[in-house]
């Protein structure tokens, strides 16, 4: 497989990524546990409109994932976002968590994953 093409997959792959942790988890609420993260971060009182605030956000990094515009930007800030989000959840809700505190894992292995499509798989893909 070609490095662009893979770079390609790997893009359409995490934005899908994004997408449906904002839509389908928090905006329609199906993964009512996302609100109850925010909620015991935040309060409840704010737990909703933060959590939908949350959604949009994830649905706009997909959209600006594919748009490509400032790429580097964009998986930089993913990678603080992630990072950010699961440090705060390791320590504050690890009992709300899909899989506890090994959730850490699968939010250090997108970060890797971001990192490689955007500063290894692009750099190959411009020579």
């Amino acid at each position: 497989m070609s490095t662009h093409r893979l770079h390609t997959i790997l893009n359409y792959c995490i934005a899908t990524i994004w997408l449906a942790n904002g839509l389908f988890c928090k905006v329609l609420n199906l993964v009512p546990r996302h609100q109850q993260i925010v909620g015991r971060i935040v309060g409840e009182q704010f737990a909703r409109p933060l959590t939908l605030g949350i959604g949009i956000a994830e649905m706009g990094m997909a959209i600006w994932i594919l748009s490509g515009i400032k790429s580097r930007l964009n998986a930089l800030a993913q990678i603080v976002v992630v990072a950010v989000m699961n440090i705060m959840e390791y320590f504050l809700v690890p009992d709300l968590l899909l899989w506890g505190k090994f959730n850490s894992l699968f939010a250090l292995l997108l970060i890797l994953v971001v990192y490689f499509n955007e500063f290894h798989l692009k750099k190959n893909k411009r020579l």
